[in-house]
């Protein structure tokens, strides 16, 4: 299979879809792999790495597109991207379909076969390609929450932990997942007063086992978060729903009831967002502010640590990568249940189940594709 990797071309977005090392697993498993010149650059990776470990390079994204049977990225194709895709082409990327309707069109329209990476499941329930980006994405929404309190980044002028003698900023993080389990690490880290909240007793369980009493845990209700939302500097959101639209569990009514300048980090901003005033924003414009409240809403969280972000989602996709190489898509997906999870377009239909639902079309279901 010739495998081919364009330069994303998404705002401020330097991660890349494939690094050297998983070319060199690819050739040799007998594959051929063609790098758009430059892909690598902004996680400090040459051409010339791609070419010792056996790619060829292309001068232009049309020529990968034109020559690839599948199509490896790390963000979802942008309209220009996917006027390039191809009938029988396969596409293995994060597309993030439920808030995005026009791109879930265009993608039924190309013909193009297409797997993301935010559906593929695993044996014990998790989402092992979307994994290293909650983890990175939520040991950044502390981060750059702080930086949306102090006083240059239209907050309140509050420093996330304290001082002796100075209370620290009360940070409450909705959803105890992956992301807020790391937003939960790095903002205790940082000397914050940090309440975690889910509608799962277990994995509130979890993180008092995993922090002790250091962090607060609430069941997550309307009333319970109006209340926490109303006292808290800092609120991280981080619910999750694979392949569906992100809950609105933060009202714009609860967003006016907290105090000016405090600010909010929408981690689920991919799936549409958790909070009613949420849109998306760049790293390039990364915030915004509605009724005093200062909104990080960045779509591409992890793409500001491009290298670290690249290197731990190629450690999580090579076994699918080979796998969708090895034995062709049809193979793999009937091989292994939990990458077929990742299917979401085939034959221009919508194929799976939450992403036909959050976008009101008919299913097309995985015998079905197969067969196709």
């Amino acid at each position: 299979m010739l495998i081919g990797c364009p330069k994303e071309i998404k705002v401020n977005e330097d991660r890349v879809g494939v690094i050297p090392s998983t070319v060199a697993e690819l050739v040799a498993a007998g594959h051929d792999v063609v790098m758009e010149t430059n892909a690598g650059v902004g996680a400090g990776l040459s051409n010339e790495e791609y070419i010792a470990a056996g790619a060829r390079i292309a001068d232009t994204a049309d020529e990968v597109f034109a020559s690839a049977d599948m199509i490896i990225k790390v963000k979802e194709p942008l309209a220009p991207e996917r006027a390039k895709l191809r009938d029988g082409q396969l596409l293995f990327t994060y597309l993030h379909l439920a808030p995005d309707p026009e791109q879930a069109n265009d993608l039924m329209k190309s013909g193009a076969t297409c797997i993301a990476y935010e559906t593929v499941t695993s044996n014990n329930g998790t989402l092992p390609l979307l994994f290293p980006m909650s983890e990175v994405a939520g040991r950044l929404a502390p981060q750059v929450g702080a930086a949306a309190l102090e006083n240059n980044g239209g907050g309140k002028g509050v420093l996330l932990g304290g001082v002796p003698g100075v209370d620290p900023a009360e940070v409450v993080i909705i959803g105890a997942g992956v992301s807020g389990t790391n937003a939960a690490r790095m903002a205790l880290g940082m000397g914050a007063s940090v309440t975690m909240v889910d509608r799962s007793t277990d994995a509130l369980r979890a993180s008092v086992d995993r922090f002790g009493t250091a962090v607060r845990t609430v069941h997550s209700n309307r009333d319970n978060i109006a209340r926490l939302v109303e006292r808290a500097d800092l609120v991280i959101g981080t619910v999750l729903i694979p392949g569906a639209a992100a809950p609105k569990l933060v009202t714009r009514d609860m967003l006016q009831t907290m105090k000016p300048g405090s600010a909010v980090v929408d981690v689920a901003i991919d799936q549409g967002g958790c909070f009613e005033t949420s849109k998306a924003t760049t790293h390039a414009d990364p915030t915004y502010v509605v009724d005093g409240i200062v909104h990080y809403c960045v779509a591409n969280m992890p793409g500001c640590v491009a290298r670290t972000s690249t290197f731990a989602l190629n450690n999580a996709t090579l076994p699918f990568t080979l796998a969708l190489a090895n034995k062709g898509w049809k193979q793999a997906l009937a091989d292994d249940p939990h990458l077929a999870n990742g299917l979401n377009v085939h034959a221009g239909k919508i194929t799976h189940a939450a992403v036909a639902d959050a976008l009101g079309e008919s299913l097309l279901n995985l015998d079905q594709a197969l067969a196709a």
